[in-house]
C-alpha cells in the first residue's frame, strides 16, 4: 500500500476512535501497537471461525476484485471481515460471532502485515469500502459446501 493509502487507511480507522491522537500515537511508536477501537459506528465485523474463514476468504476473492477489510489472528483460528455497521444486529449463523455497537476489536496499524497476535490479509484502504454482508454469506455457503463435499470424498 503507497504511504497516501496508508495515511487515509489510519484516518478512517481513527475516526471511530474516542481519542484518534492516542490511537495514532501508540501506532507510530511502537510498531507492535494495537488499538482496541469500537465496531458498530463505521463498520461491525463477523468473525469467522478458521476452517471456515479461509475457504470464505477465498471464495471472496475470487467473486470480488478487492474485497473489504479482514482481519486474521494469529494461527489463524479466527477470521474478521469488516461489513457495514448494523449487519451483526441482525446475523444468524451458527458458529459465527459479531462484533457490533457496545463492543471493540483489536486493530493493528493498515500499514504492517503483521503485528502481535492480529494481521491484516486485506488492510482498509481509507475510502470506506466494506465487505458486502449479502455477498459474504453466499461465499460462506459455498465455502461450507466445498468444506463439505470435501470431507466427503
Amino acid at each position: 500500500m503507497t504511504g497516501a493509502r496508508v495515511r487515509a487507511a489510519v484516518e478512517w480507522l481513527v475516526s471511530v476512535a474516542p481519542d484518534p491522537d492516542a490511537c495514532r500515537w501508540v501506532w507510530e511508536r511502537d510498531p507492535r501497537g494495537v488499538a482496541l477501537l469500537p465496531a458498530g459506528r463505521r463498520w461491525d465485523v463477523l468473525i469467522l471461525p478458521g476452517g471456515l474463514g479461509h475457504p470464505t476468504f477465498d471464495v471472496l476473492t475470487r467473486l470480488v476484485d478487492r474485497p473489504g477489510p479482514v482481519l486474521s489472528d494469529f494461527g489463524d483460528a479466527r477470521m474478521g471481515f469488516f461489513v457495514p455497521p448494523g449487519t451483526v444486529d441482525g446475523w444468524i449463523g451458527t458458529g459465527v460471532r459479531g462484533a457490533g455497537r457496545g463492543t471493540w476489536i483489536v486493530v493493528p496499524h493498515p500499514g504492517r502485515r503483521v503485528v502481535g497476535g492480529v494481521r491484516w490479509l486485506i488492510p482498509p484502504d481509507g475510502s470506506g469500502t466494506l465487505n458486502d454482508a449479502t455477498l459474504l454469506e453466499l461465499a460462506m455457503h459455498e465455502a461450507a459446501a466445498i468444506k463439505a463435499d470435501s470431507e466427503r470424498s
